[in-house]
């Protein structure tokens, strides 16, 4: 829809010298995610792959698993008073038989691009049980060398953030390091979520034997969202939240803090990591 970025006008400054120019900005603008016509909660997000994440965002809630459990998604038409479609309103229909969440004013969730899962009435509420266990048989081995090239590889493939610099991504690799997608977003978990839809939508859940990075800080949040995907790896290249660590621990997620270069901090599931070969390399 060419509505990914936008063009302002800016005064740059640099070494004493002014000028006017445009510059290219990454675009934000509120979805309302709709299920089975019930508003549910209205998210801060850049467009593009509505569809994927509103499918995401209902799988890191519980309630679809599979592509199956969808009818169809669709923008509400009339979304404003004039009838216009503003293609920031999508309508989830699921299929007979899937259990839906009790939509109250408590629950209706608002969400900004910087928190990921806001509203909950209690840290309980967010600990959605999750589908599919983390089991992956036989078990993930992974080399630090092997995380440590992850993140150029995530970078390389952010073709919005070259043109803005100003975009959060998450993409899924597969266990020897191959890059599966890559979705862009003002926001981390939209960004996670766009990955997961999409996953789902194709029938590839549960991600059992892949690997999630986010290019900033890893939140409870994410790491929910890693779980209920069934992901049994999700690195970040900044700090983790002590949630997330509380989190990983209790379900078997393996979660990698600080990613940068060739060190990394391992705070949960290190049976995944080679460390002991690391050691030995050191």
């Amino acid at each position: 829809m060419g509505r990914v970025t936008e063009r302002r006008k800016v005064i740059r400054i640099r070494d004493g010298a002014v000028s006017s120019r445009p510059d290219t900005l990454v675009a934000e603008e509120p979805l309302e995610i709709r299920l089975n016509g019930k508003p549910l909660a209205i998210t801060m997000r850049t467009p593009g792959d509505d569809f994927a994440l509103a499918a995401g965002f209902l799988v890191s809630e519980g309630v679809l698993g599979a592509a199956a459990d969808l009818t169809n998604i669709v923008y509400c038409a009339g979304a404003t008073e004039d009838g216009s479609n503003t293609y920031n309103v999508v309508d989830v229909r699921t299929s007979a038989g899937v259990i839906l969440p009790e939509i109250t004013l408590e629950r209706n969730v608002y969400t900004t691009s910087s928190c990921g899962l806001c509203g909950k009435a209690s840290l309980d509420a967010v600990r959605t049980t999750a589908r599919w266990p983390i089991a992956d048989t036989p078990p993930l081995r992974i080399e630090p060398a092997l995380l440590a090239a992850l993140p150029d590889r995530l970078r390389a493939a952010q073709r919005v953030f070259d043109r803005t610099g100003g975009l959060h991504a998450a993409a899924l690799f597969s266990e020897d390091g191959q890059l599966l997608d890559v979705r862009e977003d003002v926001g981390r978990h939209n960004a996670v979520d766009k990955l997961v839809g999409r996953a789902l939508q194709s029938g590839g859940l549960p991600l059992s034997r892949t690997i999630l990075l986010v290019s900033g800080r890893a939140s409870f949040e994410l790491a929910q969202k890693a779980v209920m995907a069934g992901i049994p790896v999700l690195a970040a290249v900044s700090a983790p939240s002590s949630l997330a660590v509380d989190l990983a621990a209790e379900t078997g997620l393996t979660l990698v803090g600080f990613l940068r270069g060739s060190s990394m901090n391992v705070y949960a599931g290190e049976d995944r990591i080679a460390v002991r070969a690391a050691a030995a390399q050191g």
